[in-house]
């Protein structure tokens, strides 16, 4: 991925679970954009543009973007919005700022519990003549993946209970007044209610700017976008092998060749991967080339990717802590920018010069991105 301009991250707003009923969903988007323009020191009016990712089913709204514009500042400003993915708002940011047109992007996304069922709510989105009639929803897409992994790799169970096990530990460091609550209902095989989180509503901002303006404003507390990758692969779960995620190697491979990244098992200080389930951040691991899968077991319990590990993965906890459906992937993104910022809260870790970040959403993380964020600029 080649950038004529190179984007920084300068202010962040994560809220990955927003309890009160006492504020509507504008006024929820509302505050956590103001409280990103906050942390990068400026204000709506030195934003150029705007890009969004909201899900019309989860929202319970057609064109959802149309009821955020007044909330996020969009009102005669250019905005965008994108509807797959969360991380894919950020991604079309960093390539607005990075084609040289702009020098300032908010990009914002939230995910609401409102609707009745977020299972049918899902269901909506797959292939109607096929999936929709089973029902499928994305709890059920992962647990077939865990399934498939399982009887691929014989050790991949004890990696899996570890690997949430971590995340567990590492949510209680970071939210002590956190109570997990797992997904409410009947779980699917091979799944249990460890390897699982109740949705709840959050929402997640990005200022992202260009040197010029980073510059100009004397600012110095950065996270530079030094590479980053994307890839789909089939709607159609038939047409996938669950037990691998060739899209994210591929993602990988863009974001650091982008990066001059050789050696990725030891090319970062920590790494946020959405852990929609264990199995997915064992598959991660393989993608990213941060651990073979013949060594997952190993890695998983030897403290390997724990805090104080060669690796920290998920100090924020993962999505098996927080889980606001819509927006995991651009939460992992804004979590490791923030380490880079030093502004991680109880979970940040020390001294972070360059943090990996990846982002699948979907039915069983059918979209995948990978992003590299750095306290350094690259020339």
């Amino acid at each position: 991925m080649g950038m004529r301009v190179q984007p920084g991250v300068i202010g962040c707003s994560i809220r990955p679970a927003i309890a009160s009923r006492d504020r509507s969903l504008e006024e929820m988007i509302y505050d956590t954009a103001q409280s990103a323009l906050v942390d990068a020191g400026i204000s709506i009016d030195d934003v150029d543009g705007i890009v969004v990712a909201s899900n019309d089913q989860f929202d319970g709204r057609s064109i959802s973007v149309m009821m955020a514009s007044g909330s996020v500042g969009g009102v005669d400003r250019d905005i965008m919005s994108t509807p797959s993915a969360s991380e894919h708002a950020f991604i079309l940011g960093a390539l607005r700022v990075a084609t040289g047109q702009f020098r300032t992007q908010l990009v914002v996304s939230w995910s609401p519990t409102e609707v009745s069922s977020m299972a049918e709510a899902q269901r909506l989105g797959t292939d109607p003549y096929f999936h929709r009639t089973l029902p499928l929803d994305e709890l059920s897409a992962h647990a077939l993946q865990a399934s498939a992994v399982e009887r691929s790799e014989p050790g991949a169970r004890i990696a899996a209970e570890a690997v949430a096990e971590k995340n567990r530990t590492h949510g209680r460091a970071a939210w002590p007044n956190r109570t997990v609550e797992t997904t409410p209902g009947p779980l699917r095989w091979p799944l249990t209610p460890a390897m699982t989180t109740a949705a709840v509503t959050g929402s997640v901002a990005m200022v992202l700017a260009a040197p010029g303006f980073i510059a100009e404003r004397g600012l110095r507390n950065v996270a530079w976008l030094q590479g980053m990758g994307w890839a789909t692969e089939p709607g159609f779960l038939g047409d996938r092998d669950l037990t691998s995620a060739p899209a994210l190697a591929l993602a990988a491979r863009q974001a650091y060749a982008a990066a001059g990244i050789a050696d990725p098992a030891s090319a970062f200080n920590l790494a946020e991967l959405t852990d929609a389930t264990p199995y997915a951040e064992l598959l991660a691991y393989e993608a990213l080339s941060l651990c073979a899968r013949d060594a997952w077991r190993a890695r998983a319990t030897d403290g390997s990717f724990a805090r104080g590990g060669r690796l920290p993965v998920n100090l924020s906890g993962g999505v098996l802590t927080w889980n606001p459906v819509f927006c995991t992937g651009l939460i992992r993104i804004a979590e490791v920018a923030s380490q880079i910022r030093g502004r991680a809260g109880a979970h940040q870790l020390p001294d972070v010069h360059r943090g990996l970040a990846h982002a699948g959403s979907g039915f069983a993380m059918q979209y995948q991105a990978a992003v590299v964020l750095g306290r350094e600029a690259r020339a």
